[in-house]
């Protein structure tokens, strides 16, 4: 609240600021001022000023301008044709799923009990029952923030359901997903500290090099994670011999997927790994920034993994009237919700409502329809390529065992990723992600993504401005 000349002024996007309705508060806890609360925050920690903040906006129509001039500022894939990859991928979402998610009694879907969003449980239950068939496993829990969260959130339970203190992944790692999943598993304040090793890849191929993960599993390795497809695209077929390495250690595998590709690529269930996450933003889900990612987990109904899983279950349960059953949570105080500071792990905010939107995204696919679209990927993906491989100056360095996405590399060309790209964004295009810090060894490569969205004519757009700008 401001004060001027005019008296208090009541800020109409700041609820609860009117000065009768403050005091109603206070007096309702038996206080008389704000400060009272706030005595609690040491002196030196709290900012003794008020924000450096403009002028409020106050009308609705002032402020929807200086949002959208604000807005204007960014281009989006809407107006230039993108083949950026790399976590965050451009597909089709059909209008169901953002009919269904904008629907008032589920838009505000995330977490908690029952009084909060009508239907939840029971689109909780479609989703996880969707998802459960798509991976072939028993139980799927509400998401968490992304994939890397979701992994780490796995290994996490690994270590706790093994009784044991490393974690192994692949060097080929996206470096944002690696960063996440040593933050959750190795910060010194932790009891239980998980140091995370990096096991070799073949730079030819980005596929696990096996003999290195016989070298470091060991009775200290909790759990083996890794991915298929990729972070830079490879498929991993030794994926289920190294779920067999793993078990035969003693450890938990982990496989990390895009769901997408499961109508086409095998399930992580049925090539034995213990845990699968990934991604749910290609099941319906816009590209967004600061939001849209959702990470899922997915396991076998194992009471080892439903007691040491620190994320809210839905499913269908029994009630008190014999023969009745309704939807909600399984062993809710199992979770931090339920044992609070006593509980072996913690969630934050829950991305409940990229739940329902996968849900919807899957029922309206069905089995034949993500076939079709994981089909129609990865034939896009290889057309471009071939095309890529005939540009003077471009390789593939890491052949075409891919589902949508490969590193392209211009070290031929004499040029470098950032001059590429740059050429390309002046031509409307966004080109592929710049491999060349993260990844020295593949020499100015970038990480170049297609879709579903990409029709033929886009992708001989791309090559048709490649072949301008490389030579």
């Amino acid at each position: 609240m401001v004060h001027d000349a005019m008296g208090p002024f009541v800020h109409p996007y700041i609820p609860n600021s009117v000065p009768e309705v403050k005091r109603e508060m206070l007096a309702d806890i038996g206080l008389t001022d704000v400060e009272e609360i706030l005595k609690e925050i040491p002196r030196d920690l709290r900012l003794d000023r008020l924000l450096d903040l403009p002028e409020p906006l106050t009308s609705e129509l002032d402020l929807k301008r200086h949002v959208e001039g604000i807005l204007a500022r960014n281009t989006s894939c809407a107006e230039y044709l993108s083949f950026l990859g790399g976590g965050c991928w451009n597909h089709f979402v059909p209008a169901v799923c953002d009919e269904i998610v904008g629907r008032g009694e589920l838009l505000t879907a995330y977490s908690g009990g029952s009084y909060s969003d009508l239907g939840k449980h029971q689109a909780r239950f479609e989703y996880n029952s969707l998802m459960a068939e798509l991976l072939d496993y028993e139980v799927v829990v509400e998401p968490t923030y992304d994939w890397g969260s979701a992994a780490g959130f796995a290994a996490r339970m690994a270590a706790r359901i093994s009784g044991r203190r490393e974690v192994l992944v692949p060097e080929n790692l996206g470096r944002e997903r690696l960063s996440i999943i040593r933050e959750l598993c190795e910060p010194e304040y932790m009891e239980r500290h998980l140091p995370v090793h990096l096991v070799a890849c073949d730079p030819l191929s980005g596929r696990m090099l096996l003999d290195d993960l016989r070298r470091r599993l060991s009775a200290d390795t909790a759990a083996v994670y890794f991915e298929n497809p990729g972070y830079l695209g490879q498929l991993e077929p030794a994926a289920a011999e190294i779920c067999d390495l793993a078990r035969a250690a003693g450890a938990v595998s982990i496989a990390g997927v895009d769901p997408i590709s499961l109508g086409i690529v095998s399930s992580p269930g049925s090539y034995g790994a213990d845990i699968a996450v990934g991604d749910l933003q290609p099941l319906g889900i816009h590209m967004s920034c600061g939001t849209g990612l959702s990470g899922f987990m997915a396991f076998r109904d194992d009471d080892r993994f439903v007691t040491e899983c620190p994320f809210a279950i839905y499913t269908i349960v029994e009630t008190e009237a014999p023969g009745q059953h309704t939807f909600g949570e399984l062993l809710s105080g199992r979770t931090s919700y339920g044992q609070r500071e006593k509980a072996p792990d913690w969630v934050g905010t829950q991305t409940g409502l990229w739940a329902i939107c996968a849900g919807v995204y899957l029922a309206t696919m069905g089995p034949q329809g993500m076939r079709e679209v994981g089909d129609t990927i990865i034939r896009r993906a290889h057309y471009g390529a071939r095309a890529l491989a005939r540009i003077p100056g471009v390789t593939l360095p890491m052949g075409d065992a891919f589902f949508k996405e490969l590193p392209v590399c211009f070290d031929d060309s004499g040029q470098t990723v950032k001059d590429v790209n740059k050429a390309l964004f002046g031509r409307g295009l966004f080109g592929g992600r710049d491999l060349s810090g993260d990844y020295p060894g593949l020499g100015q490569s970038a990480l170049y993504c297609f879709t579903e969205v990409h029709t033929r004519a886009d992708i001989d757009r791309l090559i048709a401005a490649l072949v301008e700008v490389l030579t």
